[in-house]
């Protein structure tokens, strides 16, 4: 054999293993393989697109995903700001009411003792999120960590509610963090600070070509030396045009975000780090919950999901661009579009609806009004969709059915591990709904797990324990862990918890540290380590931990409650009140912060204060034995 032949053999083997060992149940990757799909390749931005595609691009920024973010302006919002605008929050207390000044938008919070206004805060709006089809919600910052507003406009109805999740006594005011990975479907990719959960430098306005096509570095060098490619007969590798990816991967790459579900990453990976062409279970595995009865709701975010469950795709070759132009609005896109496509398979005699015309014209004569309902959805109140589960229409007798949840389904990998499934599970009750039955079947997972000698099962043994607050178990799976073997900032959180619940202040102090070693900017972590320098009576040490807090993110009032504390023990009694002060400023409700606040009015021998003070710990917490105790102590 020559060696040119050997060569290509050997060139051919190379790529068919690239191909094809993807490991079990993955997608199969495209070939060849994107230039742009390198991560040495840049992001450009959207303007760099403009110069060549101006036309797509104009008509680009009116779709949904062109307008799903932006600063907070007038031009903005969708919102109607007359005097019905305000909102009571029955459960926790608190009115909202949102307002303009000078072009800038802001919410009050406030709270009532008759006609009397007890409570104020207010925030400035930095961004609005939603394109105003169905909502617009409200993002604040302080020093960049970005937070959800407690206040969300629903267009569709015209009113203002509490937003999604905020309901029922869920409400977290004004600390809900916008994580990456909720940036990441409603934005471009940010430049974020990896050091935190919810610290930005910089975010885009809104979706850009790039979410879809992949970075442009690349292909923008190329048209740049000349080399263009007639891309009406052969493909430009330079970057991703989703018209020439296989079926399987154009509706993966709609389902990044239009299957918002419960995702679990990769280890090592993060949300920058799927590419368009690629299967995105080689970045994360998405779950959605399933459901007996009722199948007529469903979650906002699934028209992937939908879509897969109807005959219509399930004998055919449809994608989601059948129907849609993804740079196109749906608010310009006339029905006869979405008609012709139903058209396409459904021409015949046999096939075409049988309803007579005057029952059709009811609807326009639109085949979608029929096949695929305005319904509400789970997830999201006061909105409405189309469902994308095209179908013969459900019979009134049928919504009826009680809808009752059976379980868990991977969307993105066909056969998952138990492993896989446990994670599932745990990631379904801490991020999204803390119901016990979730717990249930995390542990019956675990319990089925084949790998129980992977440090991916212990860090999963280790959440589960600590969502069920079994501090003991996590003491017992970490003993004999070396903190710096640990490399997941919230596991080693996690193991510090169950040592500091556990009264082990210096090993706790260990793993809090090495979790603020591997994310810095995380509030909650250098907040929960200066805790455990105070109890190690490492007064000093805490004292600079909390000032760096709150010098960071000067609203964390768990900071400012504890740096208070400090100062409090040097006897520095004014400061200490002040910070304390700050602290009940940001949150009425701090229980905290107002035990620190009743502390000290002891001290000072301000009897008519800590009665107050003890009388409104007792009311939001009457099982509060501290403040009983004081209570006793004052003669009340």
């Amino acid at each position: 054999m020559n060696q040119r032949l050997l060569i290509v053999l050997l060139f051919i083997v190379s790529c068919f293993a690239l191909l094809y060992c993807t490991g079990p149940d993955k997608v199969v990757v495209e070939a060849p393989l994107y230039k742009n799909w390198h991560d040495t390749v840049d992001y450009v931005g959207m303007n760099a697109c403009r110069t060549c595609h101006q036309q797509i691009y104009e008509t680009f920024i009116q779709t949904g995903m062109g307008e799903s973010w932006d600063v907070a302006s007038p031009a903005k919002s969708s919102a109607n700001f007359s005097d019905h605008a305000s909102v009571y929050d029955a459960y926790n207390d608190f009115y909202y009411r949102p307002f303009w000044r000078d072009s800038q938008l802001y919410i009050m919070e406030y709270r009532l003792a008759g006609k009397d206004t007890v409570f104020k805060r207010t925030e400035l709006i930095s961004f609005i999120v939603g394109s105003g089809q169905h909502t617009n919600s409200h993002i604040w910052q302080s020093n960049g960590y970005l937070y959800q507003a407690p206040l969300t406009y629903y267009t569709q109805k015209g009113i203002w509610e509490l937003p999604p999740g905020f309901e029922d006594g869920l409400n977290t005011r004004w600390n809900r963090i916008i994580s990456l990975e909720c940036m990441n479907c409603h934005n471009m990719y940010p430049e974020f600070d990896p050091a935190s959960e919810n610290k930005f430098i910089s975010v885009k306005k809104g979706i850009e070509c790039e979410r879809c096509h992949g970075p442009g570095e690349t292909h923008i060098n190329e048209k740049m030396m000349g080399i263009l490619k007639d891309t009406s007969s052969i493909i430009d590798y330079s970057i991703v045009n989703p018209r020439h990816l296989s079926r399987d991967m154009q509706v993966e790459l709609c389902q990044r975000c239009h299957l918002q579900g419960i995702s679990v990453l990769n280890e090592g990976k993060t949300f920058f780090d799927f590419k368009p062409g690629q299967p995105l279970n080689s970045v994360m595995n998405v779950f959605m919950p399933r459901y007996t009865g009722g199948d007529e709701k469903f979650i906002m975010a699934s028209h992937a999901d939908r879509m897969k469950q109807s005959e219509c795709y399930v004998q055919s070759k449809m994608t989601c661009v059948t129907c849609h132009n993804p740079h196109v609005s749906v608010k310009f896109t006339p029905p006869v579009q979405f008609n012709d496509a139903c058209k396409s398979c459904h021409a015949s005699d046999e096939n075409t609806c049988r309803l007579p015309l005057s029952k059709r014209m009811l609807e326009d004569d639109n085949c979608y009004k029929c096949h695929m309902p305005v319904s509400e959805t789970m997830d999201i109140p006061h909105v409405t969709i189309h469902d994308h589960r095209i179908q013969v229409p459900v019979t009134d007798e049928k919504k009826k059915d009680i809808q009752q949840f059976v379980g868990l389904e991977c969307m993105t990998t066909t056969n998952p591990s138990a492993l896989l499934m446990a994670q599932g599970y745990l990631q379904a009750f801490e991020a999204f709904s803390p119901q016990h039955y979730l717990l249930d079947s995390a542990a019956l997972f675990l319990q089925l797990s084949e790998d129980k000698s992977s440090r991916t099962y212990v860090d999963a043994k280790i959440r589960f324990a600590y969502l069920q607050e079994d501090f003991a178990t996590i003491i017992a799976l970490s003993k004999s862990m070396e903190v710096a073997q640990i490399n997941d900032a919230w596991n080693a959180y996690r193991i510090g918890e169950g040592n500091y619940q556990t009264g082990n202040f210096l090993r706790a102090y260990q793993f809090y540290d090495r979790a603020v070693a591997l994310k810095s900017a995380d509030p909650e972590f250098r907040n929960k380590k200066g805790t455990a320098l105070v109890a190690l009576k490492r007064v000093k040490e805490a004292q600079q931990v909390f000032q760096s807090i709150v010098q960071d993110q000067p609203k964390y009032a768990p900071a400012l409650s504890n740096l208070g504390y400090i100062y409090f023990l040097n006897g520095e009694f004014d400061y200490a009140g002040s910070l304390y002060a700050k602290a009940i400023a940001l949150d009425p409700d701090y229980e905290q912060a107002l035990m620190n606040q009743l502390a000290l009015m002891m001290v000072l021998r301000n009897i008519e204060e800590a009665k107050k003070l003890a009388a409104r710990v007792l009311k939001i917490n009457p099982k509060n034995e501290k403040a009983k105790l004081v209570r006793k102590e004052l003669g009340i």
